[in-house]
């Protein structure tokens, strides 16, 4: 009975830390623990309120529905990768293009390292406006919207539109997850429409994400992967997804 609180209590301890898991990392976190156990786990854990039972995984109930979760929570996971995923990022940029920049946590990272050069830059993250403030030569916009004050962003119709006026060269995006079924996804309906506009205004499309995202299924999708250019992550994508962006000639960083 106490082996078995002490892994129910660390399943909470990893689905709270990474926001949302698939069940394929929960196997891996505990690889002497059979599925059925696992399942049986979860089921238990969702009725007691401690996690939230999601297709494919778990979600943390310190995530609140609807927002796609605390910035501030999510800045403090996965940091070793969104600093590699924001140093391949560099090697794409180019003086004197138009960008978009998603909000996110691992845009903001990426927002950071971004050199101070002429470039006009649409973000719709607060906190990559925030790391952007103090360079003097890039044209910094942020679209008006709605704000969503959990994840530091705007989005909505006015955001939607603005965006529909700008050609970028290269669109930087976050993603809350990827499911080979689902594609890319997000938890908020508006988030995946501006992501979309933004998508279809970009010469090249590039998403930034930590190999913790794959086989991640959240509400909305707003992208499939034949969508995409070109993948930047942290070097641990699993041979499955490698091979389909090979088959669909995505360039993976």
């Amino acid at each position: 009975m106490e082996a078995m609180e002490t892994r129910r209590n660390a399943i909470v301890e990893l689905v709270n830390k990474n926001g949302t898991v698939s069940f394929a990392q929960i196997k891996d976190a505990f690889p002497d623990v059979s599925e059925m156990t696992l399942r049986t786990d979860l089921k238990t854990l969702d009725e007691a309120k401690k996690i939230l039972r999601i297709h494919g995984g778990a979600k943390s109930v310190q995530t609140v529905f609807g927002t796609d979760g605390l910035l501030s929570s999510k800045a403090y996971q996965n940091i070793a990768e969104k600093q590699v995923i924001a140093q391949k990022a560099l090697t794409l940029l180019h003086e004197g293009t138009s960008l978009f920049l998603d909000s996110g946590s691992t845009t903001t990272a990426f927002a950071k390292r971004i050199p101070d050069q002429a470039d006009l830059i649409y973000t719709t993250g607060l906190s990559c406006a925030a790391e952007l403030k103090d360079l003097s030569r890039p044209t910094v916009m942020i679209p008006g919207g709605q704000l969503n004050r959990f994840s530091q962003s705007v989005f909505g119709s006015l955001a939607v539109h603005e965006l529909e006026r700008v050609n970028f060269d290269q669109a930087f995006l976050g993603t809350t997850g990827f499911d080979f079924s689902a594609g890319f996804t997000c938890g908020i309906s508006e988030e995946a429409i501006l992501k979309q506009t933004a998508i279809r205004q970009a010469d090249q499309v590039i998403v930034l994400m930590d190999s913790s995202k794959i086989n991640v299924k959240c509400s909305f999708r707003f992208s499939r992967l034949s969508d995409v250019d070109i993948i930047v992550s942290d070097g641990n994508l699993p041979e499955e997804f490698l091979a389909a962006c090979r088959e669909q000639q995505i360039t993976v960083l």
